[in-house]
């Protein structure tokens, strides 16, 4: 018993010794989190959280991204279809997509995950700083507006959509 002690002492030991045994704790509160949600109800098994009592057949989606950059500024994101209202959590039928902006030096890169949409259905709208980007498929429906750190004109933009990501290409 006491050498079996010992050893699990010894592999936390190194876990930490490399950074790493935080991160191992932290995910494993978030996988605990999880269960707890998924046994109250809340999140099926798809990761998708349950809205059957508000309209029969459809269901929510919700999650957020963190993006750290190398200035050590942290930016969390969410993206989904639930949407918070007085009233408590409203369903929309459109998604917000997960999207990620890159500033490069002479561009700057948009990517937007919309998977169950073809290109056809993609429209993008450039007006100064804001990019609108809009789908409507025949299964979903996107929609995200974003603050560019640059203004900009449609004519600097070039795009192109491959399986089921959207890439954005916005010269300076």
């Amino acid at each position: 018993m006491e050498k079996d002690d010992a050893n699990s002492k010894k592999n936390e030991n190194d876990f930490d010794l490399f950074g790493l045994g935080g991160l191992f704790k932290g995910i494993e509160k978030l996988i605990d989190l999880g269960a707890k949600l998924e046994q109250s109800g809340g999140v099926t098994r798809e990761g998708e959280i349950n809205f059957d009592h508000l309209k029969k057949g459809m269901k929510g989606v919700y999650g957020f991204t963190i993006n750290t950059a190398s200035s050590g500024t942290t930016k969390v994101e969410t993206f989904g279809n639930i949407r918070k209202t007085p009233k408590g959590p409203k369903v929309d039928e459109e998604r917000e997509p997960i999207t990620d902006l890159f500033d490069e030096l002479h561009e700057i890169i948009v990517l937007a995950e919309m998977p169950g949409i073809d290109e056809d259905d993609i429209e993008i709208d450039l007006k100064e700083d804001i990019l609108e980007i809009k789908a409507d498929g025949k299964i979903r429906s996107y929609r995200k507006e974003l603050l560019l750190p640059v203004k900009s004109s449609k004519q600097n933009l070039r795009h192109k959509f491959t399986n089921g990501i959207l890439e954005i290409r916005i010269k300076k």
